[in-house]
């Protein structure tokens, strides 16, 4: 079986090892949403990962509602991320970008006042970050037909950024109670047209993205996340199982790069999920490249890749506070924890100011 220091090739990419880089909002971008000079450091710091899943990326105006998060719909947004991924691919690294729209938690703030998109008329739980603080979110209106044409053509647009913005491939987010999960599930989907009902009709519009984005930059390049255990953000689902082999089943034939699944959190001194996750039934449906995420350990790690239950694990908290994890465990080095209050913000402190091991 492999072990984590075997290189493996995702479609089109070629990872050198499989120690990956979890997706993770930092909020270290500009005020309007353009990627930052301390960004690049950032990413440089943790190259030595088989693969970067950069922060999640606006595809529109209209699906960005994270202050100092960074898009990908305008040609400065473009200039910005290619110095970032110049740098991280100069340092031997490879980088792709997660693209998302968050749907009902966007806060009015950003938009204009703009009520926020959703599946359904449906509200988030607690509070919306926005640059006044804190904020109770707004009922969502439910997109119709129409507009989810138009937000299939702001994924393709991103992707097509991506690329242009020297990205290696991109990552399609349909996780964490975002706008393509909110349609997935069914306690935020009450829809009753093509869009909502059966578990055909949920997953039609994450199809039609993961279709658009396979066309505009090819399906090697092209990668899913999808958070199927428990309750995300609000967003759950009263029978997971069927619809995530479904999902899974659907995804297949694209031949995508590989498939990213946030796992149920671990716990105890076994490192045993808090419950049974669904990443078995997805995995007899997915014959591609499956990575697993979640607070795993090292030793979880090594468990799941020699149960064959993974080609490669994502690795988020740990990878904040040791920007060299790929090194300290070639080298079984001690990891350092990570300081919770500084994950957010808009400087070095949390961020680039972790050390590398002492060699």
């Amino acid at each position: 079986m492999p072990t984590l220091f075997d290189p493996v090739v995702f479609g089109a990419i070629e990872a050198s090892n499989r120690i990956l880089m979890a997706p993770l909002t930092r909020t270290r971008g500009s005020a309007d949403h353009v990627p930052t000079d301390i960004m690049a450091e950032y990413y440089v710091q943790r190259a030595s990962a088989g693969l970067i899943i950069s922060e999640a990326i606006g595809v529109s105006r209209q699906g960005l509602g994270m202050p100092y998060a960074t898009g990908l719909w305008r040609s400065d947004q473009v200039e910005g991320w290619a110095r970032i991924t110049e740098a991280v691919q100069n340092a031997g690294g490879r980088i792709v970008a997660q693209i998302w729209h968050m749907g009902r938690m966007v806060h009015p703030s950003f938009v204009d006042g703009a009520t926020p998109v959703s599946s359904s008329a449906t509200t988030a739980p607690g509070r919306a970050h926005t640059y006044e603080g804190r904020t109770p979110y707004a009922v969502a209106r439910p997109l119709e037909a129409e507009e989810i044409a138009a937000i299939v053509e702001d994924y393709r647009k991103a992707a097509r950024n991506a690329l242009r913005a020297g990205f290696d491939g991109v990552q399609i987010h349909a996780a964490n109670g975002y706008l393509l999960d909110q349609f997935l599930r069914d306690n935020a989907n009450h829809r009753d047209d093509l869009y909502g009902g059966t578990i055909d009709n949920r997953m039609r519009f994450l199809l039609e993205v993961v279709a658009a984005v396979c066309d505009e930059i090819g399906a090697d390049r092209t990668s899913v996340r999808l958070s199927p255990n428990g309750d995300a953000q609000g967003v759950n689902d009263s029978d997971p199982e069927p619809l995530f082999a479904a999902v899974a089943s659907a995804l297949d034939p694209f031949g995508l790069s590989f498939l990213e699944l946030r796992e149920p959190p671990r716990s105890g001194t076994l490192g045993l999920p808090d419950r049974d996750p669904i990443a078995p039934v997805i995995r007899k449906n997915f014959s591609g490249k499956l990575v697993l995420n979640s607070d795993l350990t090292r030793a979880d790690a090594e468990g799941l890749l020699s149960a064959g239950a993974a080609d490669a694990l994502s690795f988020g908290r740990l990878f904040i506070s040791n920007p060299d994890l790929a090194l300290r465990f070639a080298r079984d080095l001690p990891v350092a924890s990570y300081d919770r209050d500084t994950s957010y913000g808009q400087g070095p402190e949390g961020y680039t100011d972790y050390p590398a091991a002492a060699l």
